[in-house]
């Protein structure tokens, strides 16, 4: 099986990775035979139903006919394997028709549906997510109708915020919601960007949509609601789609610009607290950016690992020519490539673990502490794999050199597909300010301590310990620096992404450290050390140059506005 080197990296990741025994203690399923046979099982479907059919909604993509999106051939039939075969629901609780398993097992599942084709994974995770969403927040009537068809595929679901003059500044959507006297709400407006919003996969879709509801500006006047493009009886209800974009990549994923004319909709949660409420399905939307990025950088640096065992050139010119992979810079850019991707599924899983922890905490306390670590971990996740998946497919299609460029290969594809990655569900900016303003600044911190400490319990007195010890000391002299900015915080911002990239740094450093010290010493063991050791080589330079940037300060851009002279 082509995915089996995958499978197996995930299988070691999750029998060592960070918090595995406070799982165990916490009372989580955590049999190793049992997981193993789950993402042995996962990449089985992947590879040989999902992936034949991802070339064909690239080459096909999505049309509109008749008011309505077609899928491309082949699409349909996948998809109604994925869903039959439960993989939708496998962390939510069994008597809301999942399987009741760890999200940390989910994660590592949709690595390998993102390898086969993240298109097709973009409505697995919306219809999973606005499924806890509703388990969790939803009146419990809407719940009961919704949750199980969502997760056995019947109904889909979209996350429906952005609009044509308020993308990721929600706080100016215009879509009005106004009460109907009998319980309901009806929906007027535009939205836009808004992946699968119409298909032919599912009998009805339910847009989990922010809208107007109330007087009040900015977000405190936002409510969410969840509006069926169908009624009970299959009738319209006043949901419209006014084109598909044509976009990079990710052809078979219709995005799509929607309008609502007085749709019904029905409210979730309190009114007025619409974006608080929808956190619940955007938190988990952002994690799933990590299996997403990594999924498919994995593909795309097998492709080039393979490639540069197959392609023979160079050597003496007296001999046959020698495979590329015993050329010093091909061997650079694969260990470079290997060393991002096993430290980032490394973050990825720690953080998927850190929040299934959240959930079955025994207390407050320990809530508290679980939940600082994720939400310092989670745009470290997002970010990271997101420009992971770009840089890696850039990077295998510079191995195969010419031939990458043409469709003959695959890696033109990932590097279409990832672009967007870094945009979607906030955007690398985003991500760094939000870090620098909400972690470091409101919360003083507290994650990053509870990390770091973490960090520190794994060390010992070796040298790939002291190769770490160097880029969190460089974290911890940045991050002063950057609390003392809450003066200036233009020059907290100037540097932001490259606090971000150092705290990404230090993180995956960890994952490095850990694999090091514990991956085993058998073949798969062998193959991640390796990686790991060339990224722990080179981090401390790395991390250095983060550490500058990010205390460059805003000065270098005083004459920004002479670029529009």
């Amino acid at each position: 099986m082509e995915y089996q080197s995958h499978i197996d990296a995930l299988c070691r990741h999750l029998e060592i990775g960070p918090f595995r025994d406070a799982l165990e203690m916490a009372g989580c399923e955590s049999d190793s035979d049992t997981w193993r046979a789950i993402v042995e099982e996962a990449g089985r479907l992947s590879e040989e139903v999902v992936a034949p059919v991802d070339c064909v909604m690239d080459r096909r993509g999505a049309r509109l006919v008749d008011g309505r999106v077609v899928t491309a051939e082949g699409h349909l039939s996948a998809w109604q394997a994925y869903a039959q075969g439960g993989w939708i629901g496998l962390p939510l609780p069994e008597e809301r028709g999942g399987m009741g398993l760890p999200l940390v097992l989910q994660t590592a599942c949709e690595e390998l549906l993102n390898r086969a084709s993240p298109a097709f994974a973009m409505l697995a995770t919306p219809n999973r997510t606005a499924a806890q969403l509703l388990a969790e927040a939803g009146p419990d009537e809407l719940a009961s109708e919704w949750v199980p068809r969502l997760l056995a595929g019947e109904w889909g679901g979209t996350i429906c915020i952005s609009e044509p003059d308020a993308g990721s500044d929600v706080g100016r959507i215009r879509t009005r919601a106004v009460a109907d006297g009998c319980g309901g709400w009806r929906i007027t407006g535009e939205k836009c960007w808004i992946s699968f919003g119409d298909h032919d996969l599912t009998a009805r879709i339910g847009h989990f949509m922010l809208a107007r509801s109330g007087p009040e500006s900015g977000v405190r006047g936002l409510s969410l609601f969840l509006v069926p493009d169908r009624d009970e009886n299959g009738f319209r209800n006043g949901v419209f789609v006014r084109r598909i974009e044509e976009k990079l990549g990710l052809h078979g994923s219709p995005t799509c610009a929607m309008g609502f004319e007085d749709a019904r909709g029905y409210l979730i949660g309190e009114e007025g607290r619409g974006l608080q409420t929808l956190f619940h399905m955007m938190l988990r939307m952002r994690l799933s950016c990590g299996p997403q990025g990594i999924g498919v950088a994995t593909g795309a640096f097998e492709s080039g690992l393979r490639y540069s065992r197959e392609r023979r050139q160079g050597g003496r010119p007296d001999e046959p020519p020698v495979p590329i992979a015993e050329h010093v810079d091909v061997q650079r850019m694969l260990l470079q490539m290997a060393g991002r991707i096993e430290t980032a599924r490394g973050v990825s899983l720690a953080c998927a673990a850190a929040l299934d922890l959240v959930a079955c905490a025994p207390d407050a306390e320990a809530r508290a502490h679980w939940s600082s670590v994720a939400q310092f971990l989670l745009p470290l996740v997002k970010d990271g794999a997101a420009r992971l998946a770009f840089d890696v497919s850039s990077m295998a299609l510079q191995v195969f050199g010419g031939a990458g460029y043409t469709r003959e290969w695959p890696v033109e594809q990932r590097l279409r597909d990832a672009r967007v990655f870094a945009v979607f569900e906030g955007t690398t900016g985003m991500q760094a300010t939000d870090l620098v303003h909400r972690r470091i600044w409101r919360e003083e911190g507290e994650g990053l301590a509870r990390f770091l400490a973490m960090v520190r319990a794994d060390m010992c007195d070796d040298e790939p310990s002291r190769l770490l010890a160097g880029s969190i000391a460089s974290l911890e002299r940045v991050t002063q620096e950057m609390d003392g900015l809450r003066d200036t915080p233009r020059d907290a911002d100037a540097g932001a992404v490259a606090y971000l990239d150092l705290c990404t740094m230090v993180a995956s450093g960890w994952i490095a450290l850990r694999i090091l010290h514990w991956a085993g010493d058998d073949g798969v063991a062998r193959r991640m050390k390796s990686a790991a050791a060339c990224f722990l080589a080179e981090l401390p330079i790395h991390s250095a140059a983060a550490a500058d940037l990010a205390c460059l300060g805003a000065e270098r851009l005083e004459d920004f506005g002479q670029l529009f002279d």
